[in-house]
């Protein structure tokens, strides 16, 4: 018998599958497409186990469906810009564009090991200047739909880096990279409008509600947090200056406002303080907050602190003196930036009030049967009381009431407000897209035309230790004629977020080689959208949101038909392993090409499909891995055993009369077929589909032990054919090589279909029944599939050993369960 060599099974087939270009695709309007993808990488150095469970479960979708006869995209490239290339370089002496490019080389190899259908000829790189050309064109087509602008904005401030840091980027108020100390500033950068698209972002989602996890909705719709009620404006009591406007969803409790807050970025802060005793107090704690990001502020764990800034409002409906404060949650991008405290009907309010004796005021009562829990606010709707002529109203009528009263005074009016923010994308790094405009002394702000793109990063730039962006220091890059004027001029020295790069990536996918266009309307008319998208919970809202907008954008231009990006979406579980997730902190990081080594890629593949449903975490399991590469095993074992017996055999013919142990064969074969097609196809429920293929297997371990009586039989060699053909192709999205090893051996080419199952065949002649007396399992016996009820019974009972067990003693009940078992209750 032949020993199953995995290493060279699965070299041959991967030299195959490259010198054939075996999953190049191209538009072919005759067929049905299907574009499968998974979140490119970013070019880090190493595949994980996370990046295997991810292209595993692409992979075995995209095989699927191209036996089912779809013309299937299934690319991949690298998402290759960004700070930690820019980090490990200066940790490392080298250049980004060195360790990307040999990081993408290891990845690639990596990646090839593991004998996933990519077409490599779609293949591309976001820091290639061919790619990010496109997204300096993106960059100026906004500019033009007024959907790009400039202004100052409170940024993440990191000196010892000399750079703005993302939020996430921030960690216990301090950089990431340098643990150096992180200060709020204002900063001058470039955004993009998002907001304008607001409420078409959130009514796509409806659109999305079949295709999309839930979770992923409800916190996109929580990102973009649309809120429905009232700006109201407060006048300043004894200043001559502007009214403090704030925004509130509950202008019904404007009555028990008893003070302000404002954020301490408000530019009233400052200037009310001034003057008062107070004003040494509030410049302290500015500077106290301005080492706190906007994460760690707006924290539920975060301790709420404050400040009177030593002013007065006036409640507009009262009359009444309030004090307004500073306090460390209010952010200045959210909302006005100032707030209304209630703190009868608002916890967070409630506290602050509490911890520094502020007045507390109930104004809405709770509805009938609910009471007020003490040192609790009530926040849900009730009854408006000591409300003045609106007391007695209740919830969405006291709202519209208030409002009507606020337009008629001119002090307030109904309002829209979104917790969505625009994109600032500039980034003083390095290693990304240079934004394409020119800084002109006599000009202003120009836009660089679009033949003179890209503006190509320097490659020559030398980084230093501290992470300022050596673009300022190039006088080559630096200067350049106004495109407008011919005069001096100066580049945009700020990089864009790598989130551009990413935010339009699977259309290009559809083009890549386009040199001419963004991409070509008839290749992105046919491939979009995405049918499956399949990444990691962690880009819920930003890559996903932004991928969103940008194809909004792009529908406006007229560049795209379709609707949305991803028409479904997958979050696959995360890799853990002794209940952590794989880390190189934790020392818990399996190696993907130790697996391959050991057992091989596989069963690796069958593993981490085997081992949970893609939805769940995956806890890694070294005897796991062994079962699935023994199962493999078995699989080679027991094809090699049938192989010269059915080697000239034919599948049987439907209705074709043959002996019960090779007709329940036949039967488990088909059952196993409409199992795995509903299992991949409906569920992607990969575990469940690998799960039935071993069953199929055992059966045929079953029919094994007698197979030298059964092997002359009408159809044996038939129907054993039928079995290992089915599983051959069943185990094809799974485990690829070994299933084109087996099919070769056959006689077969690659490329099989996928099969169909023949509904007859799904239903027995025959059951095996279970036979208990009193809950114990005493015998089994064979009956007809179409026996009734009364039959089984009395079959039961009329059985020889059933018999002798129960002569003794008076039956209380038989219990029928249909198909699998009798219970005879006796005493």
């Amino acid at each position: 018998m032949r020993n199953y060599d995995f290493k060279a099974i699965e070299e041959k087939w991967q030299r195959v599958w490259e010198e054939n270009r075996a999953f190049k695709v191209e538009r072919d309007p005759a067929r049905k497409k299907y574009y499968l993808l998974e979140m490119f990488p970013y070019p880090s150095g190493r595949i994980h186990m996370g990046h295997v469970r991810n292209y595993a479960i692409g992979d075995a979708l995209a095989r699927f469906k191209r036996m089912q006869g779809y013309n299937v995209l299934h690319p991949l490239g690298w998402d290759a810009f960004g700070m930690p290339a820019e980090n490990a370089a200066i940790k490392n002496r080298s250049h980004p564009a060195t360790w990307t490019f040999e990081n993408i080389h290891a990845m690639r190899k990596q990646i090839k090991r593991l004998g996933f259908s990519y077409d490599w000829d779609r293949e591309i790189a976001t820091c290639r200047p061919e790619y990010y050309r496109w997204n300096q064109w993106c960059f100026l087509r906004f500019m033009e739909k007024g959907l790009v602008y400039r202004k100052n904005a409170t940024v993440n401030w990191c000196e010892a880096c000399q750079t703005v840091l993302a939020n996430e980027q921030v960690v216990d108020d301090r950089c990431w990279r340098c643990d150096g100390e992180v200060l709020q500033k204002e900063q001058e950068g470039w955004f993009l409008k998002i907001t304008a698209y607001a409420d078409r972002l959130l009514d796509g989602l409806t659109t999305l509600a079949e295709g999309w996890p839930e979770q992923v909705l409800t916190m996109q719709r929580n990102w973009i947090g649309k809120s429905l009620g009232a700006e109201v404006d407060f006048k300043v009591d004894g200043q001559a200056c502007e009214a403090l406007r704030v925004f509130t969803t509950r202008p019904d409790t404007l009555y028990g406002a008893t003070f302000m807050v404002l954020a301490p970025e408000h530019p009233m802060t400052v200037k009310l303080s001034r003057g008062t005793p107070q004003e040494a107090d509030v410049d302290r704690f500015l500077s106290q907050v301005a080492r706190q990001d906007k994460k760690t502020r707006t924290s539920e764990t975060t301790e709420k602190e404050g400040v009177f800034t030593g002013a007065h409002a006036i409640n507009p409906l009262t009359g009444k003196d309030i004090p307004v404060w500073t306090a460390n949650f209010v952010l200045m991008d959210y909302g006005t930036g100032a707030i209304m405290s209630v703190p009868a009907h608002d916890q967070r309010d409630h506290d602050f009030a509490q911890k520094y004796h502020l007045p507390i005021v109930q104004v809405i009562e709770p509805p009938p049967g609910q009471t007020l829990e003490p040192g609790r606010a009530f926040a849900g709707d009730g009854t408006m009381i000591d409300s003045g002529p609106f007391t007695g109203l209740i919830g969405e009528a006291g709202r519209k009431r208030i409002i009507e009263h606020l337009e008629v005074k001119k002090i307030g009016q109904a309002a829209i407000n979104y917790r969505l923010r625009d994109w600032g994308v500039s980034r003083q790094r390095y290693w990304g897209t240079p934004i394409p405009v020119v800084h002109c002394p006599a000009c202003g702000i120009v836009p660089v035309p679009d033949e003179e793109l890209p503006i190509q990063l320097p490659l020559d730039a030398h980084l230093g230790d501290k992470g300022r962006s050596p673009l300022v220091e190039l006088p080559d890059f630096l200067n350049t004629p106004c495109p407008s004027c011919a005069g001096p001029g100066r580049r945009e020295t700020d990089t864009l977020d790598t989130f551009v790069c990413s935010s339009w990536y699977f259309d290009r996918f559809t083009s890549p080689r386009n040199e001419e266009k963004l991409f070509a309307r008839s290749d992105v008319d046919y491939w979009m959208p995405v049918d499956q998208y399949i990444g990691g919970i962690e880009h819920a809202i930003l890559h996903l949101l932004y991928s969103r907008f940008f194809h909004q954008v792009f529908r406006d231009l007229d560049l795209i038909d379709s609707p949305e990006p991803f028409a479904h979406l997958l979050t696959q579980g995360m890799v853990v392993k002794d209940g952590a997730k794989m880390s190189k902190s934790k020392g818990n990081v399996v190696d993907p090409d130790e697996i391959i080594n050991a057992y091989g890629a596989d069963t690796a593949r069958l593993f981490i499909l085997f081992a949970a449903p893609p939805v769940k975490d995956l806890e890694w399991s070294d005897h796991g891995v062994e079962g699935c590469s023994r199962f493999l095993k078995r699989v080679w074992r027991i094809f090699n055993e049938f192989l010269d017996d059915i080697r000239a055999a034919r599948p049987p013919e439907p209705g074709e009369p043959l002996a019960r142990e090779l007709a329940e064969l036949r039967r488990r074969t088909h059952i196993t077929i409409k199992r795995v097609t509903d299992d991949i196809q409906t569920r992607m429920q990969f575990n469940t589909a690998i799960a039935a293929i071993m069953e199929l297997i055992n059966q045929l371990y079953t029919l094994r032990d007698g197979w030298s009586e059964l092997k002359n039989q009408s159809g044996a060699a038939g129907a054993v054919l039928e079995a290992l053909e089915t599983t051959i192709t069943l185990l094809c999205p799974f485990a690829p090589h070994i299933a084109a090893e087996m099919a070769e051996l056959l006689g077969h080419k690659e490329g099989a279909s996928w099969p169909a199952y023949d509904e007859a065949l799904l239903q027995a002649d025959e059951l095996l029944i279970v036979i208990q007396v009193n809950g114990k399992v005493r015998q089994k016996i064979t009956v007809n599939a179409n026996i009734t009820e009364q039959d089984l019974k009395a079959r039961s009972l009329e059985d020889p050993k059933i018999a002798e067990l129960v002569e003794s003693k008076a039956i209380k009940k038989v219990i029928v369960v249909p198909k699998k078992l009798v219970n005879i209750v006796a005493q």
